[in-house]
């Protein structure tokens, strides 16, 4: 498998496959004008993950993880709905953990004041 970087401007280094550009999220193969190119789709899960594994085995690298822009890929402009819709839907799950977890520390504290 050859992969090689594009000749597109303003991207910091798109990837294309065998000569061919694929829509990251559709699989379908584009061309360059009707690229459409965005940060890549991650999961909560991918997040989380990502998160955890870099925190036991590298804390040093959280920093770089979670403040670095990643590279662009490449989308077929009729999948930016579905794409947007994705992130969206990442989002909310992201918030709903994030508010568990808000609410299970207000409420060992809440317990642990009362026994006080």
């Amino acid at each position: 498998m050859s992969i090689q970087p594009s000749d597109t401007p303003g991207d910091k280094s798109p990837m294309v496959v065998h000569g061919e550009l694929r829509c990251a999220l559709t699989g379908k193969v584009i061309t360059m004008e009707e690229a459409y190119w965005a940060p890549p789709l991650i999961t909560t899960r991918e997040l989380i993950g990502t998160i955890l594994v870099t925190a036991v085995r590298a804390p040093r690298n959280l920093g770089a993880i979670l403040f670095t822009e990643p590279e662009n890929v490449p989308y077929a402009t009729d999948a930016r709905d579905q794409l947007a819709r994705r992130r969206s839907i990442e989002q909310i799950k992201l918030l709903i953990i994030l508010l568990l977890i808000a609410a299970l520390i207000y409420g060992a504290l809440y317990l642990i004041n009362r026994a006080w």
